[in-house]
């Protein structure tokens, strides 16, 4: 089989699967599940709380080296600082958009509720 085939067979298969799904994506709740859905209300509260803390943990965390290793660096060098201290706010920054993504995600969580 050539290249084009495999792909061709490929992304066929890829729809199919798609639309094959989509079914089920679509499908009424049955009375079960609402029913555990309203009984899991606290453990869903609760792993928004423990996951919004732990992001925050990990974040002040990584940034808490991250500075100590640019003043660490600086001490040491302080002609470099005009160059490290761009790249430095960039990866705080990037921490910092990880611990909003939990924010976003805990707050998702808890309109499940």
């Amino acid at each position: 089989m050539t290249k084009r085939t495999i792909k061709f067979l490929f992304m066929l298969s890829a729809v199919l699967c798609v639309m094959g799904l989509s079914a089920v994506a679509f499908a009424q709740d049955s009375e079960a599940v609402q029913a555990a859905r309203a009984s899991a209300g606290g453990w869903i509260g609760i792993g928004a709380g423990l996951g919004i803390g732990l992001a925050a943990l990990g974040g002040a965390l990584g940034q808490g080296r991250a500075s100590a290793a640019f003043l660490d660096g600086v001490s040491r060098n302080p002609g470099a600082s005009d160059k490290v201290f761009v790249p430095m706010i960039l990866g705080l920054v990037l921490m910092e958009s990880l611990v909003i993504y939990a924010l976003i995600i805990a707050f998702l969580l808890l309109g499940k509720i």
